[in-house]
């Protein structure tokens, strides 16, 4: 479990975050955030101030990271690329999930390594991590700024034969029917999003394309979405395409592997992140070795 819980003891009276500093190897301003976050606990209560002493006994919730021997794809000195499977979270959903891809880069390379953009849960493929703090200030930065070029494959539902050009706003909200959950629309409120898609194979036995898209700008869900307003939603894609019913029986884990692949057409979104670039000093061109045709037709199976 990457979140415990552990008791300390200190004899005489001292600042709380102090004592991360000396005893755990806190910056100062990660462990007052820590603290003002609930994560120090004194006869059983949050101390939130952080300004605050502590003497005797208390507890401290904090992230231990455990590995699973995922090995990076590509690193430098300053950053890390890992080939993400489909299902793997980047990051703790809550203090109880058990693993995500950030256990394995804090496990391997230290409490400062840190992911530098996201992708989904499903979504199989390449992450980009920084090793230090000034690399994850530069490379965010590029992200940012949109230096990176990133590159994604995807099976999609109808036969595309020629390049599309999607440049379609994107709107996220609450969506009405579970106040905890967001949709993202196209929606002349929204945000500039602009997503190139490319078609490679046209497979006509399953009536699906695999195609390449190339994202301009970097707004959630974006792919899914455009390709969902042009008609030709992902395959295996469990939100954008379905019915409210069965987006609500999938959120709340009541839809079946077989159910979803008789709706959708997969057991997974058939979506990959198959590669980046990026200049970091010198000019980087990082592809996935992950064999997503071969997983696809896998998940497709009944």
């Amino acid at each position: 479990m990457p979140f415990i819980k552990k008791k300390f003891h200190v004899s005489h009276k001292q600042k709380a975050f102090l004592f991360l500093i000396r005893e755990l190897g806190y910056r100062q301003k990660e462990a007052q955030r820590l603290i003002a976050k609930g994560r120090l606990w004194v006869d059983g209560v949050p101390m939130t101030n952080t300004a605050g002493f502590v003497k005797g006994t208390f507890e401290f919730i904090y992230f231990e990271p455990v590995s699973k021997s995922l090995r990076p794809l590509f690193q430098t000195h300053d950053f890390v690329l890992f080939d993400k499977p489909s299902g793997l979270l980047i990051h703790p959903q809550s203090r109880h999930t058990p693993y995500s891809l950030l256990d394995e880069i804090r496990y391997q390379f230290g409490r400062d390594a840190n992911i530098v953009h996201r992708i989904d849960q499903e979504t199989s493929g390449i992450v980009l991590a920084a090793k230090n703090k000034e690399s994850e200030r530069t490379l965010k930065m590029l992200f940012q700024k949109r230096h990176v070029q990133k590159y994604y494959l995807a099976f999609v539902h109808g036969n595309i034969s020629h390049e599309i050009h999607v440049n379609a706003p994107l709107l996220r909200e609450k969506d009405v029917r579970a106040s905890v959950r967001t949709i993202v629309t196209v929606d002349d409120r929204g945000k500039p999003s602009e997503t190139l898609i490319t078609p490679l194979h046209y497979d006509s036995k399953h009536h699906m394309t695999l195609i390449e898209a190339k994202p301009l700008t970097g707004r959630q869900h974006q792919i899914r979405v455009h390709l969902f307003h042009v008609k030709h939603p992902i395959v295996g894609d469990p939100i954008y395409g379905q019915s409210s019913d069965d987006v609500l029986r999938f959120l709340d884990k009541e839809l079946s592997s077989e159910e979803r692949i008789e709706k959708s057409g997969a057991s997974r979104l058939l979506l990959h992140a198959h590669k980046l670039e990026f200049v970091y000093g010198c000019h980087y061109v990082v592809a996935s070795k992950d064999s997503f045709i071969a997983n696809a037709l896998q998940a497709m199976k009944r």
